[in-house]
């Protein structure tokens, strides 16, 4: 069986968001719960996962971190907020989208 790796945001008791990726997204979110995530969420706790996306490798979801960690606050939002159909998520999406897969190895 293939690992799946996902990249995810959680948003953070004090209202930022958080971007990491993994291969089990409710674990890592307990671990960031439990203090034992990054050394951001520590004194922003609890987390709260809000989005997440499945990659069938390690390096699409570092990649899709790396792009995600350079949105906006707004854009991060725009994916937190799960509204698929709404035109901003859609234009978030299709950029980011486009940089992980568009551009393989740059």
């Amino acid at each position: 069986m293939r690992d799946v790796y996902y990249t995810y945001i959680v948003r953070c008791a004090d209202g930022t968001y958080y971007t990491g990726f993994t291969t089990d997204v409710a674990a890592r979110t307990a671990q960031h719960n439990a203090g034992k995530g990054a050394k951001y969420t520590r004194s922003r706790l609890p987390v709260r996962e809000v989005w997440h996306v499945a990659w069938e490798t390690e390096h699409e979801a570092r990649r899709c971190e790396w792009y995600v960690k350079r949105l906006t606050h707004a854009q991060k939002a725009q994916l937190a907020s799960g509204k698929r159909r709404s035109a901003a998520y859609r234009t978030v999406w299709e950029r980011l989208l486009a940089q992980v897969v568009g551009s393989s190895g740059n």
